[in-house]
């Protein structure tokens, strides 16, 4: 195959291909495409896959099969194109013929969207000035606050199995806090075991926040000031993710995504567009991960993503194993990345 071809660069992360095929080549398509078009046309008296060249030939208008030459030839010539120019393409290209003529050369233009160029701030120095907070220590009231939470909902789960559903539980409706009680909710020894055992969680859920907190900096940060230019198929995509996953939580709560959109007053079409500003910051997050891991040569590790894979697989059966694993790859990869960047304090 002699394809000759020239690139030029467009904007919103986009490449225009202008190539042409020789005529020997293009000529050498005419009998796959007469077998196409043989297994897909009708001809009066003839089954389809069973009609002669010479009938089809008749039946069918020249471009017809000029067309589906170019389609065959086109489809070839591309993934060729892309590997020696070295693109890497997203999404689906743009094809329009600009030749197209019997015993000619083909000539086609592709316009494609590519895997953007991310140009990078100093994450490690983002990363470090990003502030971290101070959690402190457990304060007395926190830990009171939290005792009376869980005295409340034992209090409206005793109320509600006595089909009562009181508006208010009163502080001498709460059950006493004493051993027995504690014991009766949990494997905890005594008032000073669960009270040990509480702080500790009141503590952690605090570094979990501000670790949160910190991450979402880091994130907002990054970026402001990361140079990218999305193009708009990725973002695309990362709406079609969202609107996924909203449909799956509105079916899981037994409500049908229709009438779901009727009760709000939008449109599945008033819903991407207003998604649209977050989808690109997401797309622009997940390009910015992707660089860095290339970058400092983080990687899932493959023991891990096994054993993740194989616990996946076992609760959801239908499941694409390689669709599992790219999700798993991914999620673990972005993981190690917000490790990395927590680090540089």
């Amino acid at each position: 195959m002699k394809i000759q071809s020239s690139t030029k660069k467009l904007d919103k992360s986009r490449v225009e291909i202008e190539a042409e095929l020789d005529a020997e080549t293009f000529a050498s398509y005419e009998q796959k495409a007469l077998k196409y078009l043989g297994e897909h046309v009708e001809v009066p008296g003839f089954r389809k896959g069973h009609i002669p060249e010479n009938i089809l030939v008749k039946n069918i208008p020249e471009i017809r099969v000029l067309e589906e030459m170019a389609e065959l030839a086109v489809a070839d010539a591309y993934g060729k194109i892309l590997e020696s120019e070295k693109i890497d393409a997203v999404g689906r290209p743009e094809i329009m013929l600009t030749k197209l003529a019997k015993g000619n050369p083909l000539a086609f233009k592709i316009v494609t969207a590519v895997i953007p160029e991310v140009t990078l701030p100093d994450y490690k120095k983002i990363a470090k000035d990003a502030p971290v907070e101070e959690t402190g220590v457990v304060k007395q009231e926190e830990i009171d606050a939290a005792i009376r939470e869980v005295r409340t909902m034992r209090a409206r789960k005793d109320a509600a199995t006595a089909g009562q559903e009181p508006a208010e539980i009163k502080e001498e409706e709460l059950p006493v806090f004493d051993d027995a009680y504690v014991k009766s909710i949990g494997s905890f020894n005594d008032v000073a075991d669960f009270t040990a055992k509480l702080t500790e969680n009141i503590r952690l859920e605090k570094e979990h926040q501000a670790n949160e907190k910190r991450r979402l900096k880091i994130m907002e940060v990054l970026i402001e000031k990361s140079i990218i230019d999305v193009p708009q198929v990725i973002i695309d995509a990362e709406i079609e993710k969202m609107l996924y996953r909203l449909k799956g939580d509105i079916q899981n709560i037994g409500f049908e995504f229709d009438a779901y959109l009727k009760q709000i007053g939008k449109s599945e079409d008033d819903i991407r567009k207003e998604w649209a500003p977050e989808a690109e910051k997401r797309s622009k997050l997940q390009l910015i991960i992707e660089k860095i891991a290339d970058e400092e040569k983080l990687s899932a590790d493959e023991h891990d993503v096994e054993h993740e894979l194989k616990h996946l697989l076992e609760q959801y059966k239908d499941a694409d194993p390689g669709r599992a694993r790219m999700y798993i790859e991914s999620t673990m990869r972005t993981d190690k990345v917000f490790k990395f960047l927590e680090s540089q304090k």
